[in-house]
């Protein structure tokens, strides 16, 4: 028997016997259902028009339903129009009003709007009545029930839906039905989103694509390495903020900054043009470049427990030779004359900002902390965010669990103390918490700003997962074994069966059943990697959804979808615009292939969710013997 202090409370919402039977019998009911369908995303890297599009067919899952609605009782081209209709409702119908006019519309109007209610009957069929009644657009929530609810008692059914139908033509509201219905479909086919890091970077669209995961139904979000630098960024971290300013000038999107964030990049193009005489995206890559690698030695000298002294380079320059010593090891610099590319190091105090640097950065800071736009979609990432999270028997996390050499969990030293394991990863996530949400100018602020840099770059951080992050020699070392990164040994583990069942392990998981599914490492499919780790137990899901990375992987991404049948892995062709794919009723999923099929169909019994609703129903069922006492 549960508390009887608790039971009291609960008994607010129940006050009746027969309130307590409703809800017992209508939870019951619940577990019975199919399991809804998860959607898994990773690597997106600003590329919003391909996630929008990813986002809206579910990866392949609409197509799926018109062909369970439909199969052969429609043409091939017929269900491709009616997928690009569901996916962009908006535009197609705007085309479709230039093609047909006069009756044909009308014939169109009905057609389609008959097609649609039999999708929404499909994949509303999972869910209780009142959950599909809660994302009905209130206008049109009694037409919609109206349509998809079979009522038996109805003699002439047909005539009835028929009537409806007609008389929405009729008032001219076809098209805001149509809407509707397609937006509807789009909710339902996918229960919940999981986004496994890196919304940030490289793409030009990360602020359109966290204006839209604002909106989502339902999803949770693993942070990914790019995804904690601008979090850091937002927090005021100087040294974050240089991170992403580089990053945006590296990959031609200070567009991101200036249009989508309103940041104020003036200060650093004035610095530019005095420094170095001239301003273009170059200049402020190379001059936010060298204010981070200032930043990054004194952060280093700053926390000696981030075991990071071999990033020490501005110190390790020869002038006079026009070379650099970095482990042990001496390059040639790829510079002509070194004033032009130092214009602003000190040769005595290479590693110290100067006046005209420290405002750049303290204007940099002011305009990243004020930004209403930016500090939303940062506490949006807070809030459905974490380092990594165990969801109906999976685990999920970014990067990676940092091995040693044996293949043992790495042990890390965090402010004094050693961590491993899942006892790392909840460690680090409190500080970097921390490094947003504390008091300004407390130490625990300044600590958790250190700590989302160091998830961001650190050579035992989860979330990196490589020895070092090559930025110096990659702009100024023509050779590139100096550029050489080494990836930590869990990729060298990824196919041992020992040490993945052990992570899952760690986490509370049946390492029988149970999968990894992470990203940040792009299979190059080309060259004959596969996201399928050690006979589907661990599934590394990025496969270049970012352009930049298309012409080396060969393909444009993974997904993963998983549904109450199984898992299936969804390859995606290179993504051409939304425009083509309306106008030929295109789309980019080119290949699934089955991971696993599960022995039984689950239902929501078998979820996470259901464990909730059995401790509901025996917290209602103690509630009702209390009633039934008298008491």
């Amino acid at each position: 028997m549960h508390n009887e202090k608790f039971l009291r409370v609960l008994s607010r919402q129940y006050p009746t016997e027969r309130a307590v039977i409703s809800e017992i019998v209508n939870l019951q009911a619940i577990l019975s259902l199919p399991k809804g369908t998860e959607h898994f995303l990773t690597d997106i890297h600003g590329e919003f028009q391909q996630f929008s599009h990813v986002l809206r067919n579910g990866s392949g899952s609409i197509r799926t339903k018109i062909e369970e609605v439909f199969g052969n009782t429609e043409t091939a081209s017929t269900k491709r129009a009616l997928a690009t209709l569901i996916y962009y409702p908006k535009e197609k119908l705007e085309i479709v009003r230039q093609t047909e006019k006069g009756e044909d519309l009308k014939d169109w109007y009905t057609v389609t709007l008959h097609r649609l209610v039999a999708m929404l009957r499909r994949v509303s069929s999972k869910y209780t009545r009142s959950k599909v009644r809660k994302i009905m657009p209130e206008d049109f929530a009694y037409v919609i029930e109206e349509l998809i609810t079979e009522k038996e008692e109805l003699t002439d059914k047909q005539a009835y839906y028929n009537s409806i139908l007609q008389t929405v033509i009729r008032i001219g509201a076809a098209e805001a039905l149509i809407e509707a219905l397609c937006n509807m479909i789009q909710t339902l086919v996918i229960d919940h989103l999981h986004i496994i890091g890196d919304i940030f970077d490289r793409g030009p669209g990360p602020h359109q694509i966290l204006d839209k995961l604002l909106h989502y139904h339902s999803m949770d979000i693993q942070w990914g390495n790019h995804d904690i630098v601008w979090m850091g960024a937002a927090a005021g971290s100087k040294i974050c903020i240089a991170n992403v300013v580089r990053l945006c000038a590296r990959y031609n999107n200070l567009d991101v900054l200036e249009e989508g964030y309103g940041i104020n990049l003036t200060p650093l193009v004035t610095f530019c043009m005095k420094a170095y005489g001239h301003m273009d995206r170059q200049a402020v890559h190379k001059a936010i470049s060298i204010i981070q690698f200032k930043l990054e030695d004194a952060m280093i000298r700053q926390n000696p427990e981030f075991e990071m002294d071999k990033r020490l380079i501005l110190d390790k320059i020869n002038w006079e030779k026009g070379t650099i010593t970095i482990d042990g090891k001496e390059w040639k610099l790829n510079s002509e004359k070194l004033e032009d590319d130092f214009p602003t190091i000190d040769r005595k105090n290479p590693a110290k900002l100067n006046e005209d640097e420290i405002m750049v950065m303290n204007r940099l800071a002011y305009s990243f902390m004020h930004c209403e736009k930016l500090q939303n979609h940062v506490k949006f990432l807070y809030k459905k965010g974490n380092l990594y999270k165990v969801f109906n028997g999976n685990l999920l996390y970014h990067g990676c669990m940092p091995l040693d050499s044996e293949g043992k969990f790495l042990k890390v030293n965090i402010f004094g103390k050693e961590f491993s394991g899942k006892a790392l990863y909840d460690e680090l996530e409190v500080w970097a918490r921390k490094g947003y949400f504390s008091k300004p100018g407390s130490k625990e602020k300044e600590r958790g700003e250190s700590i989302l840099w160091y998830l961001w770059t650190g050579p035992k951080s989860p979330l990196f997962g490589k020895d070092k992050m090559a930025c110096f020699e990659n702009m100024f070392i023509e050779d590139k074994a100096a550029s050489k990164e080494h990836k930590n040994h869990y990729y060298d583990e990824v196919e041992d069966v020992a040490t993945v069942e052990a992570i899952l392990t760690e986490f509370g998981l049946d390492p029988k059943t149970a999968h990894i599914i992470n990203g940040h490492v792009p299979q190059e499919v080309k060259k004959g990697d596969s996201p399928i780790k050690c006979g589907g137990k661990l599934l590394i899901i990025d496969g270049g959804f970012a352009a930049a990375y298309h012409e080396k992987t060969g393909i444009a991404g993974y997904t993963l979808v998983c549904n109450s049948y199984g898992l299936r892995l969804v390859v995606h062709e290179k993504f051409t615009s939304c425009d083509q794919m309306i106008a030929t009723d295109s789309d980019i999923v080119s290949d699934t292939i089955t991971v696993e099929k599960f022995p039984s169909r689950h239902y929501v019994a078998d979820t996470d969710r259901g464990l909730e609703i059995k401790e509901q129903i025996q917290e209602l069922e103690d509630l009702l013997e209390l009633y039934r006492r008298g008491q």
